[in-house]
């Protein structure tokens, strides 16, 4: 569908797995984080609602009863499929080594999981687990997603993010020279960035050895901190149309290497959680819109580093 325009992490899973699909099953394994149990603070990042992303057969029972439903859930559709077991709730390096080594290895003798993805904060990874992780991917796919967020120290301090860009820089590298691959997140929008802190976003992570990026759009979600600094302030948030958007996205994939893979461009959360911007958009239906935007003009991933 992309090819030629942008590289997208569907393709990238296909070179691993040529023989059949893949797919990622989310689980939820009861795990915190540092800003939510009082190591760095309380109630998390502003902008974080864990709910408004996990799929509802997340966290009802243990790691294999978590997976067995997610299969259920895309078996129908895809009977062949094969599955990642994607640890993707709150911080999931965030504890003991002998605990993870446990949950991991529970998700790897599932039938039909075929590798992990971890998601996890780049001041939450000990060398002992990075040293673990990359003697399965030796046998095993892994890759770790490391929310960076943002690469201004001052916007992660507006949020309450807890940890610098030095050490995603830091967590980075040490992941990426044990073999292992690293994925990077990054939200559009945050509060006092514009344009100009988007493309130094793309140059900085462009220098670092990220195979896969996930981009969404700030999304203000009831229940959370910034939904009361939205409220209290809307002015102070410069959200997007979803034209303006769709160039947004164009803009930073023109910056952005052909070695990256792109992993999602929007997130949608559940309507009844959402306070704005208010898209009603399925992320199929926006990578339809950034082809159609970077064919009209020629456009392609990495064209203006040529």
């Amino acid at each position: 569908m992309s090819e030629g325009i942008f590289n997208d992490y569907g393709s990238y899973l296909r070179s691993f797995f040529p023989d059949f699909k893949v797919q990622k099953l989310s689980v939820n394994v009861g795990l915190t984080c540092p800003n939510r149990d009082g190591s760095k603070g309380r109630g998390g990042c502003t902008y974080c609602l864990n709910s408004s992303f996990s799929p509802r057969y997340v966290g009802k029972g243990g790691v294999t009863q978590q997976l067995e439903a997610g299969k259920c859930f895309f078996g129908e559709k895809y009977p062949n499929m094969k599955y990642l077991a994607y640890f993707q709730s709150y911080t999931n390096t965030y504890s003991s080594l002998e605990h993870l080594v446990a949950l991991y290895e529970e998700a790897l003798a599932t039938p039909d999981i075929v590798g992990l993805v971890v998601a996890t904060r780049p001041d939450c990874v000990e060398p002992d687990v990075l040293d673990y992780l990359a003697e399965v991917s030796r046998r095993k796919f892994v890759a770790i997603e490391f929310g960076v967020e943002s690469t201004l120290d001052t916007t992660l301090e507006r949020v309450h993010r807890g940890h610098t860009f030095k050490e995603a820089e830091a967590a980075i590298r040490a992941t990426a020279d044990r073999g292992i691959m690293v994925g990077a997140h990054l939200i559009i929008g945050l509060p006092g960035e514009g344009l100009l802190d988007f493309e130094t976003h793309i140059d900085r992570l462009s220098k670092l050895p990220i195979t896969t990026l996930k981009l969404h759009q700030l999304q203000i979600l009831k229940g959370t901190i910034m939904a009361h600094q939205y409220l209290e302030h809307p002015e102070e948030f410069g959200l997007f149309t979803p034209e303006e958007y769709v160039e947004v996205i164009c803009q930073l994939l023109r910056r952005l290497p052909r070695r990256i893979y792109v992993d999602r461009f929007v997130s949608q959360s559940p309507p009844e959680l959402l306070i704005a911007p208010k898209w009603g958009w399925k992320n199929y239906q926006f990578v339809h819109l950034v082809e159609r935007r970077m064919l009209e003009n020629g456009w392609q991933q990495g064209d203006l580093l040529i």
